[in-house]
């Protein structure tokens, strides 16, 4: 790949300003049939963004679905697959739609351009590329990808706790379930209730009750601390969690754990038959590759446990392993 290098500034000048990643460092995939054009890429995002590569269409297709890079720059012109078919798919599947996609090409063609950003790309580069240019221009779509993924994210939000809602948590297991039957990989699923909680409300107030809806909200949140992790509020007093990549023993190992740790909050509750205390039931459901297929079935299971645990006593975790 030849690189054009700004007036006055050769390959050894100072480095490129850096870019605004946060803490997490940004996704890039980048997409070319040649392999020293994907090190050139390399070498410029490198030291700021975790840099996945494909050398093919079908190649860039699977690690967008498994990766979830936060921007794909994609060559138009591939082998069996062009780029703009690779666009296409990822703007036809909704797990991958809202990836950023900046083509990069060496035809400077208006069609080709006006095609492609009808198709769904936010910019179009052109070869041979002028680094500081590439670098500004990745900067500004992380950054308009960070702000779109944010207001995204407080459309999910649950309003009174700070966690999920139902409405994401409905979405993200389809995913993690999809994801887990394509990997093989086990998930786990947490159900869990306020033990009295209509009690807690009648002896201490609704205001009260918030407060201790959130306090739970938050001792979860501490608790699972991986990115992966989802802690949604189901509904009412009942809450849910989404482990990915985690099996049964570990799961349950889990869920007992956020069990001691809300109790260990010691918010007073006079009008509990389980202790002094709030205390909270928990269900948890396994499952992973084939045995992933139905999230309907995985709540009624994990639903299932933690009745199981709320007949057994209360302020327990139960749970059920559905892998073969």
């Amino acid at each position: 790949m030849h690189i054009n290098h700004p007036p006055d500034q050769g390959p050894t000048s100072a480095p490129y300003p850096q870019l605004a990643m946060g803490p997490n460092r940004a996704k890039l995939l980048v997409v070319d049939d040649q392999p020293i054009n994907i090190q050139v890429m390399h070498q410029l995002f490198g030291a700021d963004c975790q840099v996945f590569m494909a050398t093919n269409g079908a190649r860039a297709l699977s690690v967008c679905k498994d990766k979830r890079p936060d921007l794909v720059l994609l060559d138009v012109v591939m082998p069996d697959m062009d780029g703009f078919e690779v666009c296409r798919r990822l703007k036809a599947d909704e797990a991958t739609r809202d990836i950023p996609v900046i083509f990069v090409t060496a035809h400077n063609d208006a069609a080709q351009e006006t095609q492609g950003l009808e198709m769904g790309a936010v910019d179009f580069i052109s070869k041979p590329i002028n680094p500081a240019v590439v670098r500004a221009r990745v900067k500004t779509h992380l950054t308009l990808k960070f702000q779109s993924d944010l207001m995204r994210r407080l459309v999910f939000l649950d309003g009174l706790t700070g966690v999920y809602n139902r409405r994401y948590f409905d979405q993200q297991l389809v995913t993690e379930m999809a994801r887990s039957a394509r990997s093989g990989a086990p998930l786990a699923l947490i159900m869990l209730d306020v033990d009295f909680f209509k009690r807690y409300n009648d002896r201490y107030g609704h205001q009260a009750g918030d407060d201790c809806l959130r306090t739970i909200a938050l001792t979860l949140k501490d608790c699972l601390r991986r990115p992966a992790d989802v802690v949604a509020r189901y509904g009412g007093e009942e809450f849910s969690c989404i482990l990915a990549e985690t099996g049964f023993d570990a799961a349950l190992a889990i869920a007992c754990e956020l069990e001691q740790r809300v109790r260990e909050r010691n918010m007073a509750h006079d009008a509990s038959d389980a202790a002094s205390v709030v205390t909270i039931s928990l269900g948890v459901a396994s499952a992973g590759g084939l045995a992933c297929r139905d999230a309907s079935e995985l709540i009624a299971q994990a639903d299932a446990q933690m009745y199981r645990a709320k007949t057994e006593g209360r302020g327990r975790a139960c749970g059920i392993d559905l892998n073969p």
